[in-house]
């Protein structure tokens, strides 16, 4: 299972979130490459304690839910809602500048990678270390996919 507690896995999503550009075509959902960049360092910023996610409702039981999507062998699919506080449409951090944006969230993946990790996620609740290094790969993965990287 790739995780960013991997060097490997990390510096494989350190070298496509470096490839993006301000042009980068979305092959789904509805944000642009900027809004993403952005909404990627605010989910950082929420798992270090710097920006509140109110939890969020699922559709079945939430230790099921966190399993199914940290652990089975699934790509996440398009389509999940983003809370409010890390959409860049409603309560997320605005783009302003592509470059500082992009450099921003290398610097706040970097920290998250160095962090130990305490906080509860919104749709998975309690989790661990090594949960967050796997939802963080997954996340970034997710969303680099949705651009084509």
């Amino acid at each position: 299972m790739k995780t960013l507690a991997s060097s490997e896995d990390l510096s494989a999503i350190q070298a496509r979130i470096a490839q993006l550009t301000p042009d980068d075509p979305r092959q789904f959902g509805t944000m642009s490459v900027s809004e993403m960049v952005c909404h990627l360092r605010d989910a950082f910023a929420y798992s270090l304690g710097g920006r509140a996610v109110a939890p969020v409702k699922v559709p079945i039981p939430r230790s099921l839910f966190k399993w199914l999507a940290l652990r089975a062998p699934l790509q996440w699919r398009p389509g999940i809602k983003t809370p409010p506080e890390v959409d860049q449409r409603i309560g997320g951090t605005r783009p302003v500048d592509f470059e500082t944006d992009r450099a921003d969230l290398l610097s706040s993946l970097n920290e998250f990678v160095r962090s130990g990790l305490e906080l509860p996620h919104p749709m998975f609740g309690a989790m661990s270390s090594d949960d967050w290094m796997r939802w963080g790969y997954l996340h970034c993965d997710h969303h680099l996919r949705q651009f084509g990287r």
